[in-house]
């Protein structure tokens, strides 16, 4: 490889806004209008493909991409992570805001944020699983994603550091995985309690 070629960033220069995944704005949109509407199944709706995206995706990024990147070599490994990160930087706000804000209005208009109702403690589980894994996503993993976007642009990126940022995404997002396991044993017994 030439030098020149070595000191080029690793990232295209196309600004980020064109590689976000504007579609998932789609989300919170939906739910705006589900609960401008006042419509219980659209809330629901919305609250379950967001979920199940959101759910899906941090299964996938714990426990099959984390593995995955360990195993390639740095070169490699910062490719697919500057692929990666200009796609997730939108995707999970938009999916993870919006399942936790319809989940809200959805256990409040079934009672279930009622002292003395029976789905009560259920209702208080789902909803700090929901404000950690938010905290954990907004507060380091956002910003992570961001630090890693802001090094990837350099002419000579430190690897090592877009590599160590990436891996407590990674970690982190494993351990959303095992908390969205926990928010599902939740919804289970939503429905069937």
């Amino acid at each position: 490889m030439t030098a020149t070629a070595e000191a080029q960033p690793l990232l295209p220069p196309l600004p980020l806004y064109r590689q976000l995944m504007w579609w998932t704005v789609a989300f919170p949109v939906v739910m705006i209008v589900a609960l401008a509407a006042r419509s219980f199944y659209l809330l629901n709706w919305i609250h379950v493909l967001s979920g199940a995206l959101w759910t899906g995706a941090d299964l996938f990024m714990g426990f099959v991409i984390g593995p995955v990147l360990r195993s390639l070599d740095a070169r490699a490994r910062t490719a697919v992570i500057a692929y990666l990160v200009p796609r997730t930087v939108l995707y999970f706000p938009m999916v993870s805001l919006t399942t936790g804000t319809a989940g809200w209005f959805l256990a409040s208009s079934l009672g279930f944020l009622t002292p003395g109702h029976p789905q009560f403690p259920w209702a208080i589980g789902a909803l700090v699983l929901v404000t950690v894994m938010t905290i954990q996503g907004l507060g380091v993993m956002l910003p992570n994603s961001m630090r890693i976007w802001s090094e990837l642009r350099r002419l000579e990126p430190n690897r090592e550091r877009i590599m160590r940022l990436n891996r407590t995404n990674i970690v982190l997002a494993g351990a959303q995985g095992v908390m969205q396991i926990a928010i599902i044993v939740v919804m289970a017994h939503f429905v069937v309690g």
